[in-house]
């Protein structure tokens, strides 16, 4: 099959195109044809070797942890998906090698949903990585109806995501973007705040400070989090686990976790029509590196996607 490899750790000079033998298919596993694969800053760090050791690799690795298609082959197995299923995952293996930048990609069946009625096989591959992050960190926060959530970069993948998100679930949003970003992010339900006021927490602890917060970058970001929760808030970063407790606060560190079940959920969401992941531009999938440029440089409104012919 036709894929972006890398045969060692690099820039993005080491991305090039390569074909490879398809992925195994296990027992438990699905193989998807994709149609789109989004694109994702962990896909950079994977790319420089900064996860080898964390997770075991193998070379050629092929690169991305999300995607969207239609079944191609099930293990004997699965029993929930077949043949031309039209399907999203969040791809992400407990081995570097059988990524999504290629034709196919194999996953378990647990990891994989069916593909939103709604979406474009593009805004398909954009939701799950940064749709389960933006998830996952709600349901750890707890967030309720009533209550006030802080959000660091409010118009990237994640953070777009979970402002709506948090929005569905009846809670007041504060996001930080560039002005640029400001009426989107009100469209989307949030009050947006500029990351370049030097005070920038002002306005929610004039409300009486945020009850959570979400952290994306750790650094300047976790602090201005801090700054703006409530004595006793919740804030679960994304960035780095936290150093050390923080007395008066209630602090969680999220890796994001395949799951298919909650995929179901976001769908449900898309399908009411609370949550719409924004696709800044689609590339072709031999445009891999352009496309990791664009991430590096940062400032990417929503979320990067690549197209498998």
């Amino acid at each position: 099959m036709h894929a972006i490899v890398i045969d060692e750790w690099g820039g993005r000079e080491a991305m090039h195109e390569a074909e490879v033998e398809p992925p195994p298919v296990g027992p438990d596993f699905v193989l998807i044809r994709n149609r789109a694969v989004g694109v994702n800053p962990v896909d950079t760090k994977i790319r420089e070797g900064k996860l080898a050791g964390a997770f075991p690799s193998g070379f050629p690795l092929i690169l991305g942890w999300d995607a969207a298609g239609t079944v191609e082959k099930v293990g004997p197995a699965v029993t929930m998906f077949r043949p031309g299923d039209e399907v999203f995952a969040y791809c992400r293996r407990h081995h570097l090698q059988y990524g999504t930048y290629g034709e196919y990609t194999a996953v378990p069946d647990a990891f994989v949903a069916r593909k939103p009625e709604s979406l474009s096989w593009e805004e398909a591959a954009a939701l799950p990585l940064a749709g389960l992050t933006a998830h996952q960190c709600l349901e750890t926060l707890g967030v309720r109806g009533g209550e006030k959530v802080f959000v660091t970069g409010g118009g990237g993948g994640v953070g777009h995501l979970a402002v709506q998100m948090a929005v569905a679930r009846g809670a007041r949003v504060f996001a930080t973007a560039s002005p640029a970003n400001h009426d989107w992010l009100r469209e989307l339900g949030a009050e947006p705040l500029d990351y370049n006021d030097k005070d920038i927490c002002a306005r929610v602890r004039d409300e009486g400070g945020a009850d959570a917060a979400i952290d994306l970058f750790g650094g300047e970001g976790r602090k201005q989090a801090f700054a703006c929760l409530r004595s006793g808030g919740r804030l679960a970063s994304v960035a780095q686990p936290p150093p050390e407790p923080r007395e008066g606060y209630e602090v969680h560190y999220i890796f994001v976790r395949p799951d298919g079940d909650e995929l179901r959920e976001l769908a449900e969401l898309v399908e009411r029509g609370q949550l719409r992941p924004t696709v800044a531009e689609v590339l072709p999938l031999e445009r891999a590196a352009d496309a990791h440029e664009r991430i590096e440089g940062g400032h990417v409104r929503g979320k990067l996607v690549l197209s498998v012919p």
